[in-house]
């Protein structure tokens, strides 16, 4: 531990780096979407540039993990980190949306490696009494990036250009590798496993298959079709393989055998559930205030900060809360916070006044907060040095693909719901002006409708958004349920008078 505790500031340093980079990577890159698609064209293929990396993401996340338990933590998030370096420069310099995707894609499989093994090397580096606050700063970049994002994305590609959103990643990821290469001094050794290459193969196929019906049912192709059901029967089939092959491998890329501890099953439920939760109120506030209240896009990230910080806080609690009370009681806290938070936000219109708002997205953040250092120390607790990567990255597996979830299944709700209110204001508006989603953040368009009808569109997409969050209490409720079920285990910390 000595030598690692000479530079271990530098090591912090690194991690906190290689996570920032990695999880505001889909975020800072939805806020420049349009501008993209206007550049490269291919307006039809424009769902795969987010979902690609999300997919890539998730299905690298526990694979990763787990080589890092057979072979090392530092290697693979040094793989990750050169693997993400190569994608971003490559996305910056594509030439159209067929490669970007591509890029996309190879950017996520690097981002698989960052998040967790950074969660498992804090683990590994600490002490128990210094963990939750380790874990916590980590947590707090991490809610901090996702809401930042937006705001990122706005001011560099008004400012230099949409590529630069990919080059910044280059030298912030150049400093975390120098910072992890020089001071992270690995000197745990690895037993030789083998790996569970049926599971992996059968997990990515199972969550593209799922995650792209999701995404192109309703759309671009009817929920009926041919194309849609062979996806979700491919989901199905492919699962069913990976199931079977997990219970078979000597090494499985997720082990059943966790899900038996309650403290690890409950933890990564609710992790799933606040994922599926948190990422509309990310996504839909700033649509929100745009197309209601009338901001920029840049206005609508910057109008997120009051959530960024309420996470922070929560998150920053939740990490030293560890040693003082059980992981339940601390999340009992978070979800009752978060879900006062969501219901709050289910009554918004276009008479709320900001400063309400702002209220209400603290509320939010300052609850899911605790769960970015709670349960990720709550799903690696008990599991030995050999077992960490696999339990963190099955969290942030949950986490994630609760998120991708989510926001498809919500995203379908909310654009129904615009949809058949605007259908109704249709009627009142002037030949040629047609209503749709579109055209309620184009302020162009907006300007040309008469007063009545302009209230009738803004009205519409307040309500479609209040009715979005209204469902979104279903799986923070859920989250609750499962919180209960978390037992009274808490952080073990060694006595006072033998650290003194």
């Amino acid at each position: 531990m000595n030598a690692q505790q000479s530079n271990i500031k530098l090591v912090v340093a690194g991690l906190l780096l290689g996570i920032f980079m990695a999880a505001i990577d889909n975020t800072i890159v939805a806020t420049a979407l349009s501008t993209i698609i206007r550049d490269l064209q291919g307006f039809d293929q424009v769902v795969w540039v987010t979902s690609i990396y999300m997919v890539a993401v998730m299905a690298g996340t526990p694979i990763f993990g787990k080589l890092s338990d057979m072979y090392g933590r530092k290697r693979f998030f040094i793989f990750g980190l050169v693997v993400f370096l190569i994608g971003s420069a490559l996305c910056g310099m594509a030439n159209n949306m067929t490669e970007l995707i591509i890029y996309r894609a190879i950017q996520g499989i690097g981002g698989g490696a960052l998040m967790p093994i950074a969660f498992t090397i804090v683990f590994d580096l600490f002490p128990p009494e210094k963990r939750g606050k380790m874990t916590g700063l980590l947590g707090a970049v991490f809610g901090t990036s996702s809401i930042m994002g937006p705001l990122l994305g706005a001011f560099i590609t008004d400012s230099v250009g949409w590529e630069w959103i990919f080059y910044v990643n280059v030298p912030i990821g150049i400093v975390s590798f120098i910072f992890i290469m020089t001071s992270y001094k690995e000197t745990r050794s690895h037993a030789k496993q083998k790996i569970d290459w049926t599971g992996a193969a059968t997990l990515v196929g199972a969550i593209i298959c799922l995650m792209f019906g999701l995404e192109l049912g309703g759309q671009t192709y009817a929920w009926d079709s041919p194309q849609i059901l062979g996806l979700f029967g491919g989901f199905i089939a492919l699962f069913v393989v990976f199931l079977f092959a997990e219970t078979r491998a000597a090494e499985p890329i997720i082990s059943f055998q966790m899900f038996r501890k309650r403290l690890f099953a409950s933890s990564n439920i609710v992790a799933l559930f606040y994922g599926a939760t948190f990422i509309v109120a990310t996504i839909y506030i700033p649509i929100f205030v745009s197309g209601v209240y009338g901001g920029t896009a840049t206005n609508s990230g910057l109008i997120l900060m009051p959530m960024m910080l309420g996470s922070v806080a929560g998150s920053q609690g939740g990490g030293m809360l560890t040693t003082r009370t059980s992981f339940r009681n601390i999340m009992i806290l978070s979800v009752f916070c978060f879900i006062a938070g969501i219901f709050c936000l289910s009554t918004i219109n276009p008479d709320t006044p900001r400063y309400l708002l702002t209220i209400f997205m603290v509320l939010t953040g300052f609850g899911v907060g605790f769960s970015f250092s709670t349960l990720s120390m709550a799903s690696i607790h008990n599991f030995d040095a050999r077992q960490r990567g696999a339990a963190t990255s099955t969290n942030s597996f949950l986490r994630s693909f609760g998120m991708t979830v989510g926001i498809t299944i919500f995203g379908i709700i909310q654009r129904n719901g615009l949809n058949s209110r605007l259908a109704e204001a249709a009627g009142n508006a002037p030949a040629g002006v047609p209503l749709n989603a579109d055209v309620v953040l184009s302020p162009e368009v907006m300007g040309q409708l008469p007063p009545n009808v302009r209230e009738q569109v803004t009205v519409s997409l307040a309500d479609s958004i209040a009715n979005t969050f209204m469902w979104a209490l279903v799986p923070a409720v859920l989250a609750l349920v499962f919180v209960l079920m978390m037992g009274n285990e808490r952080v073990a910390v060694p006595s006072k008078a033998k650290g003194a």
